[in-house]
């Protein structure tokens, strides 16, 4: 079919967590849910309760056919015993994002991610995102991770709730996002400005983490109205993008819950 959204094609999720937000968040995505031959405990026996309860269909299969699955797929990992055939919805666009945004009765609170290619990393970031309150998680299309298995099952039902948007140029998305003042602010080891002294923590901001090893890419940075850096004691000089995620999300969370913060009036560009 031209045009529109490409047409997905199912995933396997493997771990009883993946599985389970899966059902409980996504249900009708789910196609079917498999338990090893055996497999009576009561971890097992709830999960299939709840797959009854949604209204998708379980079966159980043999040891050896986990084996096979897990040959073909290596990212499925430790399974402990339970797979699901998984239908997921795709990932939102540019318009899609600015559709989200017309929609939202508070200041706008996002994480951009330039470059994340690490699917736990990006689990992670999704899981600290939606538990900060963050509106959207925005990435590139090209040379990043994806909603794969690996990204479910490290998000443990962030994936399924939080709303995930591709971009095709993401120096473009800044742009727009700056029209609806919402203000870019960059964390890199080289900022000018403490975390704990930004300016737009309260306020539409947009908080970008660049790539494992590169960070943030020069043109992503040429769009920032701030870049902050995260104090450390000597000798640490980086953190891993996740858990620096998380301390920055989690700091501008506590300023934007502060009594009337958020209902100040914001500064225009």
């Amino acid at each position: 079919m031209a045009g529109g959204k490409p047409r997905q094609t199912a995933d396997w999720l493997a771990g009883f967590h993946a599985v389970e937000a899966a059902l409980r968040h996504d249900g009708e995505r789910v196609q079917e849910v498999i338990f090893e031959l055996g497999r009576q405990d009561k971890r097992a026996q709830q999960l299939r309760e709840l797959a009854a309860e949604v209204g998708v269909a379980y079966r159980d299969a043999p040891a050896t056919y986990f084996a096979e699955r897990v040959r073909a797929d290596r990212e499925l990992g430790r399974h402990q015993g339970v797979l699901a055939k998984y239908l997921p919805a795709p990932a939102g666009d540019e318009h899609d994002l600015l559709a989200l945004l017309d929609g939202l009765r508070e200041p706008a609170f996002l994480l951009v991610l330039d470059g994340v290619t690490d699917p736990h990393n990006l689990g992670a970031c999704l899981r600290s995102a939606e538990a900060a309150g963050v509106h959207a998680v925005i990435v590139p299309r090209d040379r990043a991770v994806g909603l794969t298995p690996t990204v479910r099952k490290a998000a443990s039902g962030a994936a399924e709730r939080l709303p995930f948007i591709q971009v095709t140029n993401l120096a473009r998305t800044l742009a727009a996002l700056k029209e609806r003042f919402i203000w870019i602010v960059g964390a890199a080891g080289g900022g000018m400005v403490s975390l704990y002294e930004s300016d737009f923590a309260t306020e539409s901001v947009a908080l970008v983490m660049g790539s494992e090893g590169e960070g943030m890419r020069r043109l992503t940075q040429e769009h920032c109205d701030q870049l902050i850096y995260i104090p450390m004691a000597a000798p640490v000089e980086s953190l891993n993008v996740s858990v620096a995620a998380a301390v920055c999300l989690f700091e501008f969370r506590r300023r934007r819950d502060a009594p009337g913060v958020l209902s100040e009036q914001p500064r225009v560009r």
